[in-house]
């Protein structure tokens, strides 16, 4: 390779288009304004590019089989623009639960707060081979995931529900088995965000967060999970644009810190794989430095791979100068190189008896997507994974399961925030499609994360003369919301495009809205969607559960489980302390009621 292919090798971005050669006319424009090339095609040529990262809000995950077409297309580009023919690693965000980049008719499974409450790691083992198949049939062959973060802190914005829990045993033992049903599944893994992300009430999408744990603390609550990714095989580490001074008092965020990335990951804990950067598109790497700095500083810190620089000419650029002007050896590029290769091995992509790469066929494809992608079998196996994440927190007065013989007109009402994938939804109207089909009559209305007013007393109304109202709720619990808080969280630390909420969330309107239900004497059910720790801020009522997500799969199981055809099962994975007391804990871990 000549040093500019090396250096292509370490570099991830995307790219905007459904197709490797001929995307949408908008796409070509706004690739050309951000990138300066027109399309996948010619930004592989133009940076002899290593990976290339999928985004929905990037127009590249339309439907299965244009998603295989575009990773075949990708692969005939870069077959013919690189000298070496270095197969591109294309990997994806799809952590399940909150984070989905591919959605329906793709199998959508339980994320990984849900999956923490089921308690069991043959579920997390099962969610991630059945995850690793279905991108492998895309041409995907690595996937961002899992969240290794422990969350600590129930105000977390950007963590929240994509973390296993708040203990870090349990988290670390979720961690080794979603990294080795991936694995089994032929997908690279990703752990993040090191050296952990879940103590801090700051997004690294736009500040620079803080995490004041000591040396102690770290190797207690945020070291176990990464140690045990590291034990099962994980492929890649991901940095976080966080500053930790107990590891470093540089104020250097970790992605740009040497003696966390080579001094604690790969010297103490003996990790030899892939270092990959958070995206350098977020401000919280951004803050200290320039964009061509930072793309240097990340690789003298130990980082092998550069995700999504914002100016990829700038910090293109840097990179050559740095190794032209001596800051960078080309024996330390070459490392990166290394490693990057040796985990395109792994995943089929470069044979070992070093000859091309077979690409695949149009036809070959078709096959795959068909009896692989959102299969019958993958499908049922998330419904029963789901069915044992759904969690009861209160049922006082034995309210439910609920019967269709004494509560048959039910109202679904509440948040209706947008599925992570943008292909399932809106949570009211699947809830009550689901409790009609189990023999309810049940309608929704939906108030969205922020009712009003107007909104509150149109529910009201629509509660009169019901047999039960069934209200979902999203992030109630959290500290004082904001824009930021309701928006990037639904973002991943990789994603810096558009924010799946449309408004933020207002805490006293949704728990007007629970007042004001509960006023009408008719029985009232809370769901949470989102985070578990809403229960602890609303009025009481009849019956509380949690759901950790608000795809069609998670709501469907909640519905079962309100319905009395499913018992619930699920235990809580982190800590529901009192909003008037923070002090004091409401629910612990491992809470939860069953019938």
């Amino acid at each position: 390779m000549s040093l500019e292919e090396k250096v292509g090798q370490l570099f991830v971005m995307h790219v905007y288009g459904h197709t490797a050669t001929d995307p949408d006319p908008e796409d070509v424009d706004t690739n050309l304004r951000a990138l300066g090339v027109r399309d996948a095609a010619e930004l592989i040529a133009r940076y002899r590019l290593g990976g290339v990262i999928y985004f929905g809000w990037a127009h590249n995950t339309r439907s299965p089989h244009q998603i295989a077409a575009l990773s075949r297309g990708i692969q005939e580009a870069a077959a013919k623009a690189l000298p070496s023919g270095v197969p591109v690693l294309i990997s994806v965000d799809q952590e399940h639960g909150a984070v989905a980049r591919v959605g329906a008719p793709a199998t959508l499974l339980p994320g990984a707060m849900a999956l923490g409450a089921s308690g069991s790691h043959e579920h997390a083992r099962e969610a991630a081979r059945i995850a690793g198949a279905e991108l492998h049939a895309l041409g995907i062959r690595q996937d961002h995931a899992p969240d290794a973060d422990v969350n600590i802190d129930p105000a977390n914005p950007v963590i929240g529900v994509r973390s296993f829990g708040a203990d870090p045993e349990a988290v670390a033992g979720f961690v080794a088995a979603q990294v080795e049903g991936y694995r089994s599944a032929g997908i690279a893994t990703a752990a993040k965000h090191f050296p952990g992300h879940g103590d801090t009430t700051d997004d690294s999408h736009t500040e620079l967060p803080h995490i004041h744990h000591t040396r102690e603390e770290w190797d207690r609550f945020d070291a176990p999970p990464f140690r045990a990714a590291i034990a099962a095989g994980v492929d890649s580490v991901m940095t976080a644009h966080i500053v930790v001074p107990a590891l470093d008092p540089s104020g250097d965020p970790a992605t740009l810190s040497y003696p966390i990335v080579t001094g604690i990951l790969r010297q103490e804990l003996g990790y030899d794989g892939v270092v990959a950067s958070d995206s350098l598109a977020m401000r919280g790497v951004r803050t200290k430095y320039g964009d061509d700095r930072v793309a240097v500083l990340a690789l003298k810190a130990g980082v092998d791979q550069l995700l999504n620089p914002p100016r990829p000419q700038v910090a293109w650029d840097a990179v050559l100068r740095a190794v032209r002007d001596g800051e960078l050896t080309e024996e330390r590029i070459e490392e990166s190189v290394l490693r990057v290769l040796r985990m395109k091995a792994r995943v089929g992509l470069l044979p070992e008896d070093g000859t091309a790469p077979q690409q695949s066929t149009a036809a070959a494809e078709a096959t795959a997507v068909d009896s692989v992608v959102g299969s019958p079998a993958h499908r049922a196996a998330a419904d029963r994974i789901a069915e044992a994440t759904t969690t009861l927190l209160e049922n006082p007065g034995g309210l439910l399961p609920l019967s269709p013989d004494t509560h048959r007109d039910v109202l679904v009402v509440g948040a209706d925030p947008r599925s992570p994938s943008g292909t399932t939804g809106p949570p009211t109207t699947v809830l009550a499609d689901a409790l009609t089909g189990l023999g309810f009559t049940a309608t929704a209305l939906s108030t969205g994360t922020a009712p009003d007013v107007t909104a509150v007393d149109r529910a009201v109304a629509a509660a009169r003369g019901k047999d039960a109202v069934l209200v979902t709720t999203y992030n109630v619990a959290t500290h004082t919301a904001t824009a930021r808080d309701n928006t990037q969280a639904a973002n991943t630390a990789l994603d810096t495009g558009p924010a799946t909420e449309d408004t933020p969330a207002a805490e006293d309107g949704q728990i007007a809205l629970v007042a004001a239900l509960k006023a009408t004497g008719v029985p009232v059910i809370t769901l949470a969607v989102r985070n578990p720790y809403d229960v602890a801020r609303l009025p009481a009522v009849d019956a509380a559960l949690a759901a950790y997500c608000w795809t069609d799969v998670e709501l469907r199981a909640a519905a079962r489980v309100i319905a009395g055809r499913a018992a619930p099962r699920g235990r809580l994975p982190v800590p529901v302390r009192r909003a008037d007391d923070p002090a004091r804990v409401l629910y612990p871990i491992g809470h939860g009621l069953t019938y």
